[in-house]
C-alpha cells in the first residue's frame, strides 16, 4: 500500500484517526514513519506527553504497517506490545519508525521507535506482535 492508501484505510477503519491526528508520512518495504499531532489533551501532570499517548501511537504505527504490507486486513490484531519509555518528551508532536522484523502467515513483529519532532529525541521503544486472520 501507498502513504495515500494507508491513510485513506485508517481513515475508514479508525475515524477516530482524524481526531488523534495519525497519518502516515513514509511507508517503504519493511519501514513505515507515522506522525502525530499533540494536543494538550495528551498531557499528563507536569506538561509532558503522557504514556498511554505514546502506546498509542506505536500500536497504530506496527497496526499501519503491517497492513501496509498485507493489504486491507482490518482484523489483523495486537497480540503483544511492549514499550519502554526513554525520554521525557518536550511538548510537541511525535513521530514513530517502524520496522517489520517478521512477517509470517500468522504472526508480525515489528520494532518501533518514538521521537519528538521537536528535536528529534528517542523518547520511547517498542516491539508489537500481531496476528493476521487467515485468508478464506
Amino acid at each position: 500500500m501507498t502513504v495515500s492508501e494507508v491513510n485513506e484505510f485508517v481513515g475508514e477503519v479508525f475515524p477516530q484517526s482524524k481526531k488523534y491526528g495519525w497519518i502516515a508520512e513514509e511507508v517503504r518495504p519493511g519501514f513505515i514513519r507515522v506522525g502525530m499531532k499533540i494536543t494538550e489533551h495528551d498531557l499528563r501532570p507536569g506538561g509532558t506527553i503522557s504514556g498511554p499517548t505514546m502506546f498509542t501511537l506505536a500500536d497504530v504505527t506496527a497496526y499501519l504497517l503491517i497492513l501496509s504490507h498485507i493489504g486491507k486486513v482490518a482484523l489483523a490484531v495486537t497480540t503483544n506490545l511492549n514499550i519502554n519509555f526513554l525520554n521525557k518528551p518536550v511538548m510537541g508532536d511525535l513521530v514513530a519508525e517502524g520496522q517489520l522484523l517478521k512477517l509470517g502467515k500468522r504472526l508480525a513483529v515489528c520494532d518501533v521507535k518514538i521521537l519528538s519532532k521537536v528535536d528529534q529525541t528517542l523518547v520511547a521503544h517498542a516491539t508489537a506482535t500481531y496476528s493476521i486472520p487467515p485468508v478464506k
